[in-house]
């Protein structure tokens, strides 16, 4: 069963918040195309989120069954077992995305990921939320998520607001003047479970995701503005011609003007990735003999910065899956299941084990905002991966 493309169009620009009425009432319709008459559901309430997962669960599988020989080899075992997993893959797919559009309540205006405020279930995991902590220059930490909105400090002449919407701001003194000499230094770090965004002083915005830190200057003197991070961080910098911003993670460095732009820098991860989304930097990356490689990014390209010091530049990255967490969602594209399992586990503070061999890969979409027993309830659709939840502890097998 193929998706029509003017359908993908419309689910990829709801995603965005960019649908009209009447596309949404298109994109609905083509929902409830599929025939009612031989849907068999069970004894869930119907229009629950249950309801609704096994209606379009069944619908796919029964119109996937309609086309099973779908120009792909079935005359040996092995033609079918490959095709098995297809099919699983694809139904995750559509339902993943399905779910993420019809659970959103009608009076919903906000084009974003829809917000459960139900109890957890017991022996399941709630997902992760806006989390982090703040140390000051003297080695105060204050804890983000519980404080008051107002002023959290004052340092030098920057003061440390957090405002009513929760966000964290560096604000100069009224007459913007800077009297002080002394260099104060804070960090913003989330733990995993947490996501956090703070406005620097020059107006520059950062999105920290989880098990993140930044570290930074709250007054950008001098020449340049500098900040150092740790795991996965989202930037809009603010733009200034006379002090380019530049964004130290490990031996690799990046330099902008004024632009938009994702760096993924965890520890656990093979590579650093520095994701061009609007504007211009300049990457750079130092070898074991210290050695530096030089690269100048284009939007819609990548650098991919091995702990070698190589840096390979990818052109037409995947901009959805790059900036999916923070759009509030899981986005797979041929990703191994190792990689997402990473994914889970900074997001739910959940620790994985694994049993047996589990090289497969899974392309998909499903919210960040559900409990972690929904995530892996679609992965397991694909019936090639199983999950039992202890706890904070995940143990995947085949």
């Amino acid at each position: 069963m193929n998706i029509p493309d003017h359908i993908q169009e419309l689910i990829s620009k709801y995603e965005q918040g960019l649908l009209s009425e009447a596309a949404k009432k298109e994109l609905d319709n083509w929902y409830h195309s599929f025939d009612d008459q031989h849907t068999v559901v069970s004894d869930v309430p119907q229009g629950s989120e249950e309801d609704l997962s096994e209606r379009i669960a069944f619908r796919l599988k029964e119109s996937l069954a309609l086309e099973d020989d779908y120009s792909l080899p079935v005359a040996g075992k092995a033609s079918r077992k490959w095709y098995k997993p297809a099919v699983a893959a694809l139904i995750f797919i559509l339902l993943s995305g399905t779910i993420y559009y019809f659970i959103q309540p009608e009076n919903t205006t906000a084009q974003q990921p829809l917000v459960l405020s139900a109890p957890v279930p017991a022996g399941d995991v709630a997902p992760g939320g806006n989390k982090a902590m703040l140390t000051l220059d003297d080695g105060s930490v204050i804890v983000l998520d519980s404080a008051n909105n107002g002023i959290l400090g004052e340092q030098g002449d920057v003061e440390v607001k957090k405002l009513d919407n929760g966000l964290v701001a560096y604000q100069t003194n009224k007459d913007g003047s800077v009297a002080e000499e002394k260099i104060f230094y804070n960090t913003i770090s989330t733990p995993r479970g947490g996501e956090y965004q703070v406005t620097l002083s020059d107006g520059s915005k950062v999105w920290l995701n989880a098990a993140s830190s930044i570290r930074f200057p709250t007054v950008f003197r001098g020449n340049d503005r500098k900040v150092q991070i740790t795991g996965e961080v989202y930037f809009e910098v603010a733009h200034n011609d006379a002090k380019p911003f530049k964004v130290s993670a490990g031996k690799s460095a990046i330099e902008v003007l004024g632009t938009h732009f994702n760096v993924n820098a965890y520890d656990d991860e093979v590579q650093v990735r520095a994701s061009l989304l609007e504007g211009s930097i300049k990457v750079f990356a130092a070898d074991e003999a210290d050695q530096q490689q030089v690269k100048i990014l284009r939007p819609g390209q990548q650098a991919r910065m091995s702990k070698s010091g190589r840096i390979n530049v990818v052109n037409n990255m995947d901009t959805e899956e790059v900036m999916a967490w923070k759009n509030g969602l899981f986005v797979f594209k041929s990703t191994d299941l190792r990689s997402i399992m990473r994914q889970i586990a900074r997001w739910y503070d959940v620790d994985i084990e694994y049993k047996g061999s589990v090289g497969m890969q899974f392309t998909g979409q499903i919210t960040r905002n559900n409990n972690v027993s929904k995530v892996l309830e679609m992965l397991e659709l694909t019936e090639e991966v199983k999950f039992k939840v202890e706890g904070k502890h995940v143990i995947v097998s085949r």
